[in-house]
């Protein structure tokens, strides 16, 4: 199917609760947001580690994400059959946080060693499921309340509240880890990353509680959508599918490399010295992203996509190059990496409402997260054997001394110029629909 062009009416957005639930929104996105901190990067890795896993397997695992985006399909077997979206929203994505808490706590498991990373896995998968089943449907329901001629603003403001607060909860819990590690009691930085979450989950409730119901029309109620006209309206328009192939490109590109890095940054600076450069990071997309807000209202999200893979392309490129003499260029890819994320992470979700009709986002976006989220995680375990075999050969490469993450930055660096030409020669090529 070709791509249409449809306006809607837009005075209804200015309405009380309308504007409440915006609210109730950005500060539930932080909040979710606060406990994502708590199970990436640095901090994953030291459980991890902790545990006994190597690190080609915490990389692997760190990717999980990227996997879990499948569970998104089941949501398009059940959407239409959910009488109440918001209580079973609700309830999914609390499970999924809950059990991110409960990481924290395997360590103090009465049960061997060996099972623990079993556990671990599956908590995890279990974690992703509850939050990545209902993501497409909350992040629905959220916009629904939002000016579309504005989602690219509404969005950076969203990100710049969960960044800027954020960067406060990564120095302050990067600071507090250190103070257990270097006191000997890493368990008791466990019990308290647990307990942090769990505070941080009750937040989110009450933020969710506080978003009204979505707003559906009648006629949308009363009619169930047939599966094959989700696929005919998804899969089968030229212009959504080809917004998944530029997804699938980012994510293998991503994932091939990023979630390798957080031992890598433990190898190259102390846990807090990191933190504090996530922070910075994180300052620096806060910054730029209401600037990438703008833009992509005023270009299309197509266009701030593409600016955001620049920035994410010359990161890779920088990393490449990142070893104990030349460290401080993993500070340089960190930080570009994070202003990338102000122009990518957003307008990925955006992209879907410019190409698919708004009854089928749900569905688009749980077909398309799946696929490349596939993609992702194919990308990390092909990039977890590499790894693995370029340490056991005393980190060489056909006889070049070089670190892992140093190639894996390179392959990284290939896919994203070719997201790069992808999203400007055809992407950018399509019609879009304002609704």
């Amino acid at each position: 199917m070709d791509c249409e062009v449809r306006v809607t009416d837009f005075s209804v957005f200015a309405a009380k609760d309308y504007r409440r639930s915006r609210g109730a929104y950005h500060l539930e996105c932080a909040f979710e947001y606060f406990v994502s901190l708590l199970v990436t990067d640095s901090f994953l890795a030291l459980l991890l580690t902790h545990i006994g896993l190597s690190e080609s397997t915490i990389g692997v695992l760190s990717s999980l994400i990227s996997l879990a985006f499948l569970f998104e399909l089941l949501s398009i077997f059940v959407v239409e059959h959910i009488v109440n979206k918001k209580r079973f929203a609700i309830l999914f994505h609390m499970a999924g946080q809950l059990l991110f808490g409960a990481l924290y706590l395997i360590p103090f498991l009465p049960i061997p060693s060996a099972y623990k990373g079993t556990v671990c896995v599956i908590c995890i998968l279990c974690a992703y499921f509850g939050n990545y089943f209902v993501t497409a449907m909350i992040y629905k329901w959220g916009n629904s309340f939002v000016d579309p001629r504005k989602r690219g603003v509404f969005s950076s403001v969203k990100e710049m509240i969960s960044l800027l607060s954020g960067i406060v909860v990564t120095v302050a819990a990067g600071y507090i880890m250190g103070m257990f590690t270097d006191a000997g009691n890493t368990e008791g930085w466990f019990l308290f990353a647990g307990i942090s979450i769990f505070v941080f989950c009750l937040c989110d409730l009450v933020c969710l509680l506080l978003i009204r119901k979505e707003v559906v029309p009648k006629e949308q109620t009363r009619t169930r959508i047939p599966l094959r006209t989700v696929l005919h309206e998804t899969l089968g328009n030229r212009c959504f599918v080809n917004t998944v192939i530029l997804a699938s490109l980012f994510q293998a590109a991503c994932y091939t490399t990023v979630g390798f890095l957080g031992t890598y940054k433990n190898f190259l600076y102390p846990v807090a010295i990191v933190q504090v450069i996530n922070a910075a990071a994180n300052l620096m997309r806060f910054a730029l992203s209401r600037p990438f807000g703008y833009f992509s209202d005023k270009f299309t999200y197509a266009k701030g996509l593409r600016l955001g893979f620049v920035v994410a392309a010359i990161a890779f490129a920088a990393n490449i190059f990142a070893t104990p003499d030349t460290r401080f260029l993993i500070i340089v890819f960190t930080v570009l990496y994070g202003i990338s994320g102000a122009g990518t992470s957003q307008n990925l979700l955006n992209i879907s409402y410019s190409y698919v009709d708004s009854r089928y986002f749900v569905q688009a976006t749980a077909i398309k997260s799946s696929i490349s989220g596939l993609c992702g995680f194919g990308a990390s375990v092909l990039a977890g054997r590499l790894l693995s075999h370029i340490q056991q050969n005393g980190n060489t490469l056909f006889g070049i001394p070089v670190y892992g993450q140093q190639v894996l930055s390179a392959i990284s660096l290939v896919l994203m110029v070719a997201a790069i030409l992808f999203c400007k020669f055809v992407i950018e090529k399509q019609k879009v629909m304002l609704q």
